[in-house]
């Protein structure tokens, strides 16, 4: 996986879809440098997708029905956009609970402190 960051790769494996989910979730549709302009300043350049690691991503998503995607002309550009249908809004709730589930597991077996709490 071509992800460059701040902080281990190990890390961030397996919660590449669960990222672009939650933000086509927030945002309704986006295009892929949208997308990857969005993880880096929501993580303070800790995070840059790759175009080798995104797009292998949302067409697994696409594949799974989880998103779809349409073209739009801009000027001479054509952006492909990406939005959830109705079973990957539903993906998204359960990705973001799994993920926040797992931090809180994870939180306990480290010793960390408070679980972290946001569903």
């Amino acid at each position: 996986m071509y992800i460059y960051v701040m902080i281990s790769k190990d890390l961030l494996k397996g919660t590449l879809k669960t990222i672009v989910l939650k933000l086509l979730e927030e945002n309704e549709r986006m295009y892929g440098y949208e997308i990857t302009r969005e993880v880096e300043r929501l993580t303070e350049g800790k995070v840059q997708l790759s175009w080798g690691a995104l797009y292998p991503a949302l067409h697994k998503l696409e594949s799974d029905r989880l998103i779809t995607s349409e073209e739009e002309s801009i000027g001479k550009r054509v952006r492909k956009y990406y939005r959830l249908t109705e079973s990957g809004t539903s993906a998204a709730k359960e990705k973001v609970r799994e993920f926040i589930d797992f931090v809180t597991i994870m939180g306990r077996v480290l010793d960390t402190g408070p679980s972290l709490n946001l569903a």
